[in-house]
């Protein structure tokens, strides 16, 4: 089984005492590739670190919509330092967040605007973020129709999933596909094509069952890929092989040795 979590959160706290132990799990569950997302510039240093020391460890590079109060769209440019290194795979995670609302929401569309401004400059595919805000979300991509998103942990309708797909992005789905009372994730994975599905953890967030409220990790991922067939009607195997298939798209992934 070849799994990839395209979104984990690997530099938090919640696995500094046994990331090592982490990893091996993910291993022994068939995940041969991690994408660690960075949300500000401290975070994105600590990915970049952390995909040096671990082959299997790819870098997201952004400042999430949460930190837009007190980052300048100028410092997305601090990005590009990084952008020759060959472990980085994309920008975000960026976005809007109309939910919690920690920044203001002008300031929040400015810093989206910069994350994608670059990623049209640079052709690196970014990772969304995006709550309670998907129509803000798709009137500002209108502006950048070069640059491919990665919706992360998608929770809107099927009519705005399909909205997503027809404008060539893709749809990461998680934990909460497994929740007992999901009823939006399991439509939008039993009807969308699933070449521009993805999966992921979101780790240590989104425990999926029975794991909820535990902290998560990404040998989980296995989790949303069997529910994930479960719900289509199809193989474990062919929805690994082609959620696979879609994340090394997207993320002009090399094939990545197992480790021993």
């Amino acid at each position: 089984m070849d799994l990839i979590d395209t979104h984990v959160h690997l530099d938090d706290e919640a696995f500094a005492g046994d990331l090592e132990a982490v990893l091996a799990r993910a291993t022994a569950a068939g995940v041969t590739t991690l994408a660690a997302i960075g949300t500000d510039l401290d975070s994105c240093r600590r990915v970049i670190a952390l995909a040096e020391r671990y082959r299997e460890v790819r870098a997201v590079l952004g400042i999430h919509p949460h930190a837009a109060g007190e980052t300048s769209p100028a410092q997305v440019g601090n990005l590009q330092a990084w952008f020759g290194h060959p472990a980085v795979v994309a920008l975000g995670e960026t976005g809007l967040d109309y939910y919690r609302d920690d920044a203001p929401r002008d300031q929040q569309a400015a810093l989206f605007r910069a994350h994608l401004a670059l990623a049209d400059e640079t052709r690196l595919p970014v990772v969304i973020h995006c709550r309670d805000a998907y129509p803000e979300v798709l009137t500002i991509l209108e502006d950048f129709p070069r640059v491919t998103c990665i919706f992360h942990a998608f929770s809107s309708s099927l009519e705005i999933a399909h909205e997503c797909i027809a404008r060539g992005h893709y749809l990461a789905l998680g934990g909460p596909l497994t929740f007992p009372n999901a009823r939006r994730p399991v439509e939008v994975a039993r009807a969308a094509p699933v070449d521009r599905l993805l999966l992921e953890t979101d780790a240590p967030y989104l425990s999926p069952h029975p794991f909820r409220g535990r902290r998560n990790e990404p040998a989980r991922v296995r989790l949303v890929a069997e529910r994930l067939a479960e719900v289509r009607g199809e193989p474990l195997e062919t929805v690994a092989a082609r959620t696979t298939a879609n994340a090394r798209c997207v993320f002009a992934l090399d094939p990545v040795e197992i480790r021993a």
